[in-house]
C-alpha cells in the first residue's frame, strides 16, 4: 500500500499555530502580574480626594479643601501672636524682623481665609487648638536667647511641616478659591521660612531628624519643640502663665447675606 502523500501547507500551518500559541501564553504570563497587582492595590487616590466632595460655583470642594481652609485659619491664630512676641521679646533685629513678617503675613492670609470661607459657607475656629496654645505658653515664658532659639526652631519646624501640605492642596484641588488661597499660603510660608532661617538660630539637623521621624502630618499637625544640638542651654518644656490672647477678627460662619434678603 502506497504511503499517503503529505498535504501541502499542513506543516506551515502547524508551525504558525505553535508560534501563535506561544505568543499568547507569553502575553498571559506577562499580563497576569499586572492584573493581579491592580486587584491587590488599595482604592485609588482619586476616591480619597473625592470623599465628601460637594459642588460649588467655584468648583468641587473636597474634604481636604475644607480641612486646609480651617488649618490656615488655625495657623494664623497662634503664629500671629507668636510673631508679636518676637517683635517684643526678640534680642536681635533678625528675630524681631521675623516676628514682623509673621504678623504681616498672617494678617493678610487670615483676611483671605475668612473671605474664602464666607464665599464657600464654611465655619472657622476663633482660637488655637490646645497644642498651639501650649507652644504660645512656652514662647511666652522664654526669655533672652532662649526665646530667640525656641521661636526660630518651633516656627521653622511648623512651616516646614505645612509646606508640603500646601503643595498637595494646590496640586489636587479643583476649587478655584482654594487654589488661589493655596498660592497665597505658599508665598507666605516660603517668606516665613526664609526670615526664620535668617535669624541664625535654626538647627537644621534637629529639624531634619524631627521631620524624618514624624513624617509630614496633615494640616492639623503642630510641631514639637526642637532641641538644639549646641548652644547656651537646652530647650525644655515649661509651664508658664497663659499667653496674651490673639486678636484676630472672628471667623465668618457662613456666606454674607444677599441684597434684599
Amino acid at each position: 500500500m502506497r504511503p499517503r502523500p503529505p498535504v501541502k501547507g499542513r506543516g506551515i500551518f502547524s508551525g504558525t499555530g505553535l508560534i501563535i500559541t506561544g505568543l499568547a501564553a507569553t502575553f498571559v504570563a506577562l499580563a497576569y502580574p499586572i492584573w493581579s497587582y491592580e486587584e491587590e492595590q488599595p482604592p485609588a487616590s482619586a476616591d480619597v480626594l473625592n470623599a465628601q466632595t460637594v459642588a460649588t460655583q467655584y468648583g468641587p470642594l473636597s474634604g481636604l479643601d475644607r480641612d486646609f481652609v480651617t488649618k490656615v485659619r488655625l495657623a494664623g491664630l497662634w503664629e500671629l501672636p507668636a510673631g508679636r512676641l518676637a517683635q517684643r521679646k526678640g534680642t536681635t533685629e533678625a528675630v524681631r524682623t521675623a516676628g514682623r513678617h509673621l504678623v504681616e503675613g498672617h494678617t493678610f492670609l487670615d483676611e483671605r481665609t475668612r473671605s474664602v470661607a464666607a464665599q464657600l459657607g464654611l465655619a472657622l475656629p476663633n482660637e488655637p487648638d490646645d497644642q498651639q496654645k501650649g507652644w504660645l505658653e512656652e514662647l511666652d515664658a522664654a526669655q533672652g536667647v532662649e526665646f530667640d532659639r525656641k521661636f526660630a526652631n518651633i516656627l521653622r519646624l511648623a512651616h516646614g511641616r505645612v509646606f508640603p501640605v500646601v503643595a498637595q492642596v494646590r496640586a489636587s484641588t479643583g476649587n478655584a478659591l482654594v487654589r488661589n488661597l493655596a498660592d497665597d499660603a505658599n508665598t507666605t510660608v516660603l517668606d516665613h521660612i526664609t526670615v526664620l532661617e535668617a535669624t541664625g538660630y535654626v538647627d537644621f539637623d534637629a529639624i531634619a531628624r524631627e521631620l524624618a521621624s514624624t513624617g509630614t502630618p496633615s494640616p492639623a499637625g503642630s510641631p514639637v519643640p526642637v532641641r538644639p544640638a549646641a548652644g547656651p542651654g537646652e530647650v525644655v518644656p515649661v509651664t508658664p502663665s497663659p499667653p496674651p490672647a490673639p486678636s484676630l477678627p472672628p471667623a465668618v460662619s457662613g456666606p454674607p447675606p444677599q441684597d434684599g434678603t
